[in-house]
């Protein structure tokens, strides 16, 4: 019965009750549509981050500021625990010689996963690109940081920036861990060649490589808000804040001691720098400044970075860089989390045991022991490079960029930088030069270890996180290969990796090209306190070098000991790690271009002067910061 009455009430509705219904309806209709005011483009980004930070529970925020690397990444994975961001460390890769589109497979996989969550908030990938795009097969290796250093050239940098941008996107990567804007002290530290020079306003003017990746932040921006240009631009990330290369002897994770002017003057200008021109994302050291660990420094992370400097982006921690805070590492977990999320850290990278992360955070947070205010910034910071990056509205990556991937203009780049990044100290001797070497001679020699091993050549940080050695594990020129290619047909050129002095004297040869240095390294295992040619380096140069006219090409990421063997040269180029492009190097041995590089940083005589650098009160080098010898391009070579 009664529901024969309702539907006889219904037969009668009065024009209120109609207009009442109606409301109601456009009621829920424009509630709905300020559901999704976050994901509509037209609005202020402000906004958007307001309205979708309201709808975020706890655990939402706090998945946001975790960052896993893909070993343990899946889509349930992200899903499940709203994880914020996936990164490759050294050397993860989806597989060995993955394609364009096998890195495009992937990373959508995992972003499907976050598009699925409640809110959809889309996950942002990152990668150590740091000298191009060098953890992807066929990607452009570019010299390391010093050679870029010694080119002096801003403007390369900055097209190096974009090249390596274009590369990334080609594998549907939006973000860089780069660049490495420290300025390095002693050149015993094991990350060395990852900075551009012991000089603080040749670092400051390499942050160009910032608007390359990014973009070049629009005139009427504000300052310290992150900026990125577009779907053919990535985010980059200023690193390692502050202070990482200027620790006690060079020791890698050590302490910096020096007084707050003296930290300002030398290793902070880079990072106003940075800032001024939109960077994104800033990465803390590992290293301590006057005893106090980096990723605990509030002071100077929220206090200095955040609110004197006005950085708007997001502050990263390093590869389990919170552990460290304790030693031995991880001895008290929940304290390092409340201490590096207390000190400003908004996305910590936690590549494996993310989950203990998310549960120390979320029972700090619960027992009131970091606010949440501490939290929302963090979001509130994520966020915003998110929406920078356009990822809440196109968050899938596409294959319309792989062709990108180790093109030949971005090689030709790369050849332009290693031709400009040489460094020409010795030319002869008696007052007559051998460089420009002629490309036609009866019999030449090329003899070292490093003439022909592009993963030499290459240094850490290429395709494995450590380096690689041969020729088998991405495309490039080796020197060996560059100079077969440069010389005249009718030279006959002769091989040998380790020469003996009798063979050399019994072969008649023309000239020789002697390419030594050292072997791939990074981080800590770097660290070296003797600084010395690797054997059997010194035994080649001497073999060769004693027996008929040389050019020693030297491969490495710092100045080595070479004063006992200047002597015996006819030539000395320091060639540092330049990358996959060998022709580089021959460009300017044979003359087609000059030599015009300059030391990026003091060239030491023996270790015990270190640290030695530019200005110092006993400053006695063997070839001082700043210098390298030119020369002319041979006319019509």
């Amino acid at each position: 019965m009664g529901m024969i009455r309702i539907g006889a009430t219904r037969k009668k509705q009065s024009p209120v009750l109609v207009v009442g219904i109606l409301v109601v309806a456009l009621f829920l209709e424009a509630a709905d549509a300020e559901y999704r005011r976050y994901r509509d483009p037209t609005k202020p980004m402000g906004g958007r981050i307001r309205d979708l930070m309201g709808r975020m529970t706890l655990q939402e925020k706090i998945g946001q500021m975790v960052q896993i690397d893909r070993k343990v990444a899946s889509a349930d994975v992200v899903k499940n625990y709203f994880i914020g961001s996936i990164l490759s460390g050294g050397g993860s890769v989806p597989g060995q010689k993955a394609s364009p589109e096998e890195w495009i497979k992937m990373v959508n996989e995992y972003q499907r996963g976050a598009m699925s969550t409640r809110l959809g908030i889309p996950l942002i990938y990152g990668i150590d690109a740091v000298h191009g795009h060098n953890n992807v097969y066929n990607a452009t290796i570019f010299p390391h940081n010093i050679g870029l250093g010694a080119t002096r050239e801003p403007a390369l940098v900055k097209k190096i920036g974009a090249a390596t941008a274009l590369e990334m996107r080609a594998t549907g990567i939006p973000y860089a861990f780069a660049p490495c804007i420290a300025v390095c002290r002693d050149p015993r530290w094991g990350r060395c060649y990852e900075s551009y020079s012991e000089d603080t306003e040749i670092v400051k003017a390499m942050t160009e490589l910032i608007p390359g990746l990014q973009g070049d932040v629009p005139a009427d921006a504000r300052k310290g808000v992150p900026y990125v240009a577009g779907k053919r631009k990535v985010a980059a990330c200023a690193k390692h804040f502050v202070g990482d290369g200027g620790t006690v002897k060079g020791i890698n994770e050590n302490n910096t001691i020096i007084d707050w002017n003296g930290l300002r003057r030398i290793h902070m200008p880079a990072y106003f720098a940075s800032i001024v021109k939109g960077v994104s994302t800033v990465m803390v050291s590992y290293s301590s400044w006057n005893g106090v660990r980096m990723h605990a420094n509030r002071n100077l992370v929220t206090s200095y970075l955040k609110d004197t400097l006005k950085f708007r982006g997001f502050v990263i921690s390093d590869w389990q860089g919170i552990d460290r805070l304790t030693d031995p590492p991880h001895a008290n977990y929940t304290y390092s989390v409340e201490k590096a999320v207390a000190a400003g850290l908004d996305m910590v990278m936690v590549p494996l045991n993310y989950t203990e992360f998310i549960d120390d955070l979320t029972l700090l947070v619960n027992k009131g022991v970091i606010p949440m205010s501490r939290i929302d910034d963090a979001v509130r910071r994520i966020l915003r490079v998110k929406f920078v990056l356009g990822l809440f509205d196109n968050p899938m990556a596409d294959d319309s960029m792989v062709n990108e991937l180790g093109k030949q203009e971005h090689r030709e780049l790369a050849r332009e930088a290693v031709r400009k990044s040489l460094v020409l100290l010795k030319n002869g001797k008696d007052g007559s030069s051998i460089l420009p070497l002629p490309k036609k001679a009866p019999k030449i020699l090329v003899a070292g270890y490093h003439a022909h091993n592009l993963g030499y050549q290459c240094g850490g940080w290429t395709i494995e996180w450590e380096g690689f050695s041969g020729n088998d594990r991405t495309p490039g020129t080796t020197i060996l290969t560059a100079i077969k290619a440069a010389v005249d047909p009718t030279t006959k050129v002769t091989y040998e990796e380790a020469p003996t002095a009798d063979y050399v004297k019994a072969n008649d040869f023309s000239y020789a090209i002697v390419v030594v240095g050292e072997h791939p390294y990074v981080e800590t295992g770097g660290d070296n306190l003797n600084l010395t040619i690797p054997d059997p380096g010194p035994a080649t140069i001497r073999n060769v070098c004693g027996s008929v006219k040389c050019v020693v090409v030297l491969i490495s990421g710092r100045p080595l000991v070479i004063e006992p063997y200047v002597d015996s040269m006819d030539g000395l180029v320091a060639a540092w790690l330049p990358g996959t492009e060998g022709r580089g190097v021959t460009d300017v041995l044979f003359g087609d271009y000059g030599f015009t590089g300059k030391l990026p940083r003091t060239w030491f005589r023996r270790v015990d002067q270190l640290p030695m650098n530019v200005g110092d009160k006993h400053y006695d080098p063997l070839f001082p910061f700043g210098f390298g010898l030119t020369t002319e391009p041979v006319k019509g070579n």
